[in-house]
């Protein structure tokens, strides 16, 4: 991509912080609607929920790269798309910490501001870090979902 200004480096910070912070919160809003039907089970499923997204995760480590953005995906839709993608988990995972009845607001504020704080130490240290550490963080981040889903059990 070249050289990022500041601003386009502040603008995808706003953006995917925003996107890691909304997305547990509507995750959150559609499993509170649901522990009611589903009851004990929330647990169990709160647990398949958050085990295939580590593993997900983990195997995508060892694939290669598949996705492909045409033009500036820094602005308009691609920018949207990216949003979505990288945030689904969080959706997930928001539905799963409503299963369990875990409070929200605290631990999305958090990951926003970490998802934010992340972005803008990725666009500056991505080229020299990227292809070294991607791999290792995305393992690290699909086993702690994993021992999550433990927990969500236990």
């Amino acid at each position: 991509m070249g050289t990022l200004d500041r601003w386009t480096v502040f603008r995808l910070a706003w953006h995917f912080g925003f996107a890691q912070f909304a997305m547990p919160i509507i995750g959150w809003l559609i499993g509170g609607y649901l522990t009611a039907a589903i009851g004990q089970w929330g647990r169990w499923a709160a647990f398949m929920v958050l085990l295939f997204i580590g593993l997900k995760l983990i195997r995508e480590q060892f694939q290669g790269e598949q996705t492909r953005f045409e033009g500036d995906p820094t602005r308009g839709a691609s920018l949207i798309l990216l949003m979505l993608a990288t945030s689904v988990d969080a959706l997930a995972a928001g539905f799963s910490l409503a299963l369990v009845g875990t409070e929200i607001l605290l631990p999305t504020i958090v990951i926003g501001i970490v998802a934010a704080v992340m972005t803008i130490v990725g666009l500056a240290f991505g080229r020299v870090l990227g292809l070294r550490l991607s791999r290792v963080a995305g393992i690290v981040g699909g086993l702690i979902l994993i021992v999550l889903a433990v927990r969500a059990i236990l």
